[in-house]
Order: structure tokens, then sequence, then C-alpha cells
């Protein structure tokens, strides 16, 4: 079996050796243009948004941007990889350790692609990179023909924070493994709890490797990554997220919509606001059990034009002529 190469750097836009600020600017661009709330109207979207959470999670990460850059090219000669667990995992002896192949495969319904999961998923044993896990620890050795619990296995899950907000469910297909015979093919619908966390898991009873001897079946776990939101990050129960105001907004104050998982709020900018000041939106975060919402906060920060005409410059000479501001006193 063999996983496509990908190329996060080509998803986003961004040259091999843009910094982290390039890579932020280029994922929130796409993001907000592929975002599925915005782009009802692009059949590919959802496919699209995915794809640039995807390259983010791994470029945004110095380790995981590290770890991709140097293997990166070995993947790309021949545009695949063979050998490793390939869409799913093969290449795993059965529960009685018996030295039969299995093979677990998901068709990228949980989020994430098959050449994500071999280098930064944690699915399963015989990863040649050592980024797999299976829970429970080794093989599990049959004694004397008894019935042994087949081996539990991990993914990870995308779940998007407007998934989160009151609950929502998922289809899952996935290839299990048989005891023999080819992969069971089935589509699980799998639960998402309100205001379940990043790195939190949920349990699929029996959709694990299977057991031998009339043994149980392991179970699955799916491991919750949040999305990247191109308008918020995530901590904790709480939200933070940036709005950038022109200087006069700055000095004069306004006031100003901006985006909340709740909806649309309208946010009041006092007179003479500075740069770096953190208003706190109370109860317009996360899910944080029972009827309670973590916050949101807002961090101002300042934008200046990139180009002024000459109408501008003169009006901003006369402001530097009168004023007796020293930004640097």
């Amino acid at each position: 079996m063999s996983v496509q190469y990908r190329d996060y750097y080509e998803i986003l836009g961004v040259e091999k050796s843009a910094s982290q600020a390039d890579i932020k600017r280029a994922f929130k661009k796409l993001a907000r243009k592929y975002h599925p709330d915005v782009a009802k109207d692009q059949p590919d979207a959802e496919e699209r948004f995915k794809e640039v959470n995807e390259a983010y999670e791994v470029l945004s990460d110095p380790e995981k941007r590290s770890k991709y850059d140097t293997l990166g090219p070995d993947w790309k000669e021949g545009q695949d990889f063979s050998g490793g667990p390939g869409g799913g995992f093969a290449g795993f002896p059965g529960a009685a350790g018996d030295g039969a192949q299995y093979e677990f495969h998901f068709d990228g319904s949980t989020g994430f692609s098959d050449f994500f999961e071999s280098m930064f998923g944690g699915r399963a044993a015989g990863d040649p990179f050592g980024t797999y896990g299976r829970r429970g620890g080794g093989p599990r050795q049959n004694r004397a023909n008894q019935p042994m619990a087949g081996q539990d296995i991990e993914a990870d899950i995308l779940v998007r924070i407007e998934e989160i907000m009151s609950g929502a469910s998922r289809e899952i297909r996935l290839a299990r493994p048989s005891a023999s015979g080819p992969p069971k093919e089935s589509t699980i619908r799998v639960k998402i709890p309100r205001g379940i966390g990043e790195g939190q898991m949920i349990r699929c009873a029996g959709m694990g490797y299977p057991g031998s001897n009339g043994g149980p079946d392991g179970d699955l776990y799916l491991r919750v990554r949040l999305e990247r939101h191109p308008d918020y990050r995530v901590s904790g129960h709480d939200l933070e997220s940036e709005v950038a105001l022109a200087p006069w907004e700055a000095v004069l104050g306004t006031r100003l919509k901006i985006p909340t998982p709740h909806g649309g709020v309208m946010l009041t900018i006092h007179p003479d606001t500075q740069p770096g000041t953190q208003m706190r939106l109370r109860g317009k975060g996360l899910p944080a059990g029972g009827s309670k919402f973590g916050d949101l906060f807002v961090t101002i920060t300042m934008t200046l034009p990139k180009k002024s005409g000459d109408a501008e410059k003169k009006l901003w000479s006369e402001l530097a002529a009168m004023s007796h501001f020293d930004p640097r006193s």
C-alpha cells in the first residue's frame, strides 16, 4: 500500500522559506475563503478547508515542520511512500500473535489525510516513524487458545468549533480488520459531545482489532483535534481573537461588529484605545459544562494603510505638525 505525498507549502501557497508570520497570513486568507459557513456555494470548499487546516497544523508547529522538511523529499520521490502502514494500518499481527496481517483503513472522513496520519497521527502500531500508537501495550500473546481481546486502536478526528457548540454527529467510513478474509467495510455514526476539548477521546466500542478465540473486539478511540479557525485561538473553554483598527478608529473610538461562535456582537472601542488592549466578552467562548460558557478575549491591534494618497499624506503632515506626541519619550 502507498501513501500520496502532500505538499503543504503548495497548499498554503507559500515558499519553503516562508516565515511563521507568512504561513499564518496565508492560512487565515485561505481559511476564510474556504470556511464551510462562508463558501456554501463552492462544492469543494469543505475539502479545501480541511487541506488548509492540515497544512497549517504541520507548518505552524516548529517540531512537525522540521520533521516534515526532513522526511518530505524521501516521501516526494516517486510521489508516494511504500512499506509503511499506508492508508490505514497494514502489517500488524493479530491479537493472538499468530502472524496474521490485518489492515485498518479510513477513507479520510476523520478530517485528516493518510499522509498526515502516517507522519503525525496516533493510529496504530507498525509505524516506521514511531508516530503511531495503540492502546494496551504490545501484541497480546494467546495462551492455550484462551479467548483474547483485540487491540484497541487510536485515530485523530478533526472537529470544527461550530460542532462542539451544541454537539454533532459524524459518519466515519472504515474498513475494519478481519481475523479471516478481507477487511469489513462499514460506516459508523460517531457522536461528538457538546463542549469536547482538544486531545479528549471519543470511544467507539468494538471497532478496534478483532479478538481471537471468541474474545471481544478492541475499541476505536478517536482523539479530538480542534480545527484551526481563521478568527479564534482556543485556550481551554476560552477563545482568543484579534481586532485590527485604523489609527483614527483607535483615537476617536468606534463601534464595530465582530464574529463569535454565538453570533455577531457589537464591540465598543473607546477613544484613545491603545494597541494591545484586551477586552473580555463574558460567556462568548466554548461550552464549559451545563449552561456555562468560557469567555472570548479580544486583543486590539492597529493597522496602517499600505499606501496613502496625496490628500491623505497632506492630512498626516498637518497632524504631525500640530501634535506634541512623541512615541519614543
